[in-house]
């Protein structure tokens, strides 16, 4: 029986010790700013970048890892004896998924590449799932089927702060930010199928906290929760609020808060968090 070996890029927002610790290779994206270029997760702290992004009159760049890169791993761990599953940020908000089946197609391992249809610690929770299946031997198939029903079970929550980096990524005018500003709207949106799906819109954190909670107790009532984390881009308080709401509402303790990769704040801006979770 071959073992399998566990891939994933720099979005996912793990820390490193909990990757190292199931033995998990990632791929980092790259991105520049200021005519400067940065590997995700290794020549930036995200304190610095978000410094960096308020002061850039553009959006920073990122770039997704090149098929010669994963094929570079996937053909040494084929070398190692493993066979390969390799687990990837949405494909409809990143060009990672596709190098990394470029690469898959031209290797010599056999690789398995997922769309996870998620970002950040709802992609982690593809990735820890597959590799604690991984050491327990279980085969490629089984793995695959598993991380299925994870999928149709997670939530994931998006929340921004401020329009400003949605008009310079020329998402939307300027006279409709500024509209937004002005009635301090702060829009809630769901990653559903991979996609960014607008589902509220709100004016307060106070009303955020609210919204999600409400949504955590819906989505959970009746099942086991067997997973939750939130992922903030210099939103730190916030992501205390929502956890200590969820923890009154439900009881469950067990909430990770992570700082998110430079990668999804370009998108998101100061000020927003990342709320998701997954049930059984």
């Amino acid at each position: 029986m071959s073992k399998v070996k566990i891939v994933t890029d720099s979005t996912v927002d793990l820390l490193d010790q909990t990757l190292q610790a199931y033995g998990v290779e990632v791929v980092p994206l790259t991105f520049t700013i200021e005519d400067e270029t940065y590997t995700d997760r290794i020549d930036i702290t995200p304190d610095e970048f978000m410094e960096k992004m308020r002061l850039s009159s553009e959006l920073p760049k990122s770039s997704q890892p090149s098929s010669g890169k994963f094929l570079e791993l996937y053909n040494r761990l084929g070398q190692e004896g493993y066979d390969v599953i390799s687990i990837h940020m949405t494909g409809e908000l990143s060009g990672t998924v596709r190098s990394a089946e470029q690469a898959a197609a031209m290797s010599e391992a056999n690789v398995t590449v997922i769309d996870s249809q998620f970002i950040s610690l709802a992609l982690g929770f593809q990735v820890i799932e597959a590799a604690k299946w991984a050491a327990e031997g279980k085969c490629v198939g089984e793995i695959v089927q598993h991380l299925k029903n994870i999928r149709h079970r997670t939530h994931l929550y998006v929340t921004v702060d401020t329009l400003e980096n949605l008009v310079k990524g020329g998402r939307i005018g300027r006279g409709k930010a500024l509209i937004g500003s002005l009635l301090n709207i702060k829009p809630i949106a769901a990653l559903i199928d991979g996609i960014y799906t607008p589902v509220a819109k709100v004016r307060s954190h106070s009303q955020i906290v609210k919204y999600l909670t409400e949504r955590f107790v819906e989505d959970t009532a009746g099942k086991t929760i067997q997973a939750v984390g939130i992922a903030h881009a210099d939103a730190l308080s916030l992501a205390n609020r929502l956890k200590q709401s969820l923890i009154d509402a439900t009881g469950y303790e067990k909430i990770e808060i992570v700082y998110t990769t430079p990668i999804i704040s370009t998108h998101t801006g100061p000020g927003a968090i990342g709320f998701m979770y997954y049930v059984q």
